[in-house]
């Protein structure tokens, strides 16, 4: 959904007015690894806040918390993730609604205190400074368009929410009406919008790094002018999350000021081509519009999500599901942009919509040797992108393959300062060699002998002889190569 007269002018207002949006020191993510935890589906570090715990009910809490994610930060830190996303920590409503407790964290009642089943902000401090300590980046959940079902300010501040009557009469219906019924706030009257501006100023205090914004399709547009002009003055960066956007929706929201908004149509694509029996083609199509991108390596990448069925889920067989995973991951690896991976998709769990999807978290004396396999290609995969300039950070351009093999071959390079990496990923379901014309791909490669992949364990090998690229790579898999 675009809107172009609109966007233009939060492009001027965030730029002061000047027409140069570089004004302001832009913040950057990219070579960024993010770890996305729910804290409650974590680790349960003290079980003395663990009032209303039932670890049988999908919808209740669990016991994870704050302290819990701060002793886990070693294992974050041995994936090699470089920032942890935390979903919401706010206070949530006391009551449950539709029999599901406030959990995940988006019904706030108090947006400026800790939900005591996470800890205390005392804790969120303690957390913010061990990270900080290991040189993690932390990002934050932040609700902006909603309060809880059951939250006090909904009886208390009836000014601030829109009403039915609003609801039935507005075109806008996505701004303007309830959100799966949230009390939805109505951010042009000043007084929410002076507290949801509060709530970021009140958060970068505590020492965050990043906002997610939740819902941002359900937000109105003047405030979100205003609150993304504070965050770039403040050099927070910002994380859109508009569900089902494509590159034009990330594009344009990119302009408009926002860093980084989830590309959901790659992660359609590769659920389709990578875990399903679909062609790349659907991946190449994406990957073909990275030039409409304003911040092509700011852009949010992932395979699934706490709103969406779990990437794994997506085979009938648990043995399938694990190695598609670990394809996925390593493919993750080889692309331009923030990679993002949801707490346990690095050992590839199951788990189909919500709740199911937010099982709780198993670490490593409870795994399998087939998840230690798949965390190990995972562990690898984020090793070699972060040695690598190219990978990290360098530009991405698509090769052309021939028509017989482009369903099931995809090629593109990485660039840094000379130094160049070739992607592969293969979806065909043997082994398989392959040697096409350097000529046909748009390149010139000096002779290379054998090379192996840069992720470790993997048998892969690329060459390049008498004009052509040998490649020998594994069924149903993603490889990265040295080049030049």
């Amino acid at each position: 959904m675009r809107h172009y007269a609109l966007l233009g002018a939060l492009l001027t207002s965030l730029a002061g007015g000047s027409g140069a949006q570089t004004a302001l020191p832009i913040p950057h993510f990219e070579g960024q690894v993010i770890y996305q935890v729910m804290p409650d589906r974590f680790f349960d570090g003290n079980p003395a806040n663990n009032q209303g715990v039932n670890r049988d009910d999908p919808r209740a809490w669990h016991g994870g918390d704050l302290p819990g994610l701060t002793q886990k930060l070693a294992y974050i830190q041995r994936l090699g993730a470089t920032s942890v996303w935390l979903t919401p920590v706010y206070q949530q409503q006391a009551a449950n609604s539709f029999g599901t407790a406030g959990y995940h964290g988006y019904w706030p009642a108090d947006f400026r205190n800790v939900d005591p089943h996470f800890g205390t902000l005392a804790d969120f401090g303690t957390f913010v400074k061990a990270a900080q300590s290991a040189g993690m980046r932390v990002v934050l959940d932040q609700v902006i368009n909603h309060y809880g079902y059951e939250a006090a300010a909904v009886r208390l501040r009836k000014d601030w929410f829109n009403t039915q009557a609003t609801c039935d009469t507005t075109r806008n219906k996505d701004v303007d009406c309830p959100l799966s019924g949230l009390p939805d706030l109505r951010q042009s009257n000043p007084q929410v919008r002076d507290l949801l501006l509060g709530n970021a100023n009140f958060w970068r205090e505590q020492g965050v790094n990043a906002f997610r914004y939740d819902a941002i399709k359900h937000v109105e547009r003047p405030f979100l002018n205003d609150l993304l002009a504070a965050d770039r003055r403040a050099g927070t960066w910002t994380l859109g999350e508009w569900f089902g956007a494509d590159t034009g929706t990330v594009a344009d929201w990119q302009k408009a000021g926002f860093d980084s908004l989830f590309l959901f149509s790659l992660q359609d694509a590769m659920k389709a081509s990578v875990m399903g029996e679909g062609s790349l083609d659907a991946v190449r199509q994406v990957l073909a519009r990275q030039g409409e991108l304003p911040r092509p390596g700011e852009v949010a990448l992932f395979l699934d999500n706490h709103d969406v069925p779990r990437f794994a889920q997506g085979s009938l067989f648990e043995d399938v599901g694990q190695e598609r995973t670990r394809y996925g991951l390593r493919a993750l690896m080889t692309l331009r942009g923030v990679p993002v991976i949801w707490q346990g998709t690095e050992i590839a769990m199951r788990g189909a919509a919500d709740p199911d999807n937010r099982r709780d978290m198993r670490f490593e004396d409870q795994w399998t040797p087939a998840e230690r396999a798949v965390f190990g290609a995972t562990q690898a995969a984020i090793a070699a992108r972060k040695a690598s300039p190219a990978l990290s950070s360098g530009s991405q351009t698509l090769l052309p393959t021939p028509d017989r093999v482009s369903g099931q071959l995809l090629l593109f390079t990485r660039e840094l300062n000379g130094q160049t990496v070739l992607a592969a990923w293969h979806s065909g379901n043997a082994r398989r060699t392959y040697s096409l014309k350097l000529g046909s791909l748009g390149v010139k490669w000096a002779a290379l002998a054998a090379t192996p992949s840069l992720y470790a364990g993997q048998d892969a090998k690329v060459s390049v002889s008498g004009g052509y690229l040998h490649l020998s790579l594994p069924a149903r898999d993603a490889a990265a190569f040295r080049v030049q």
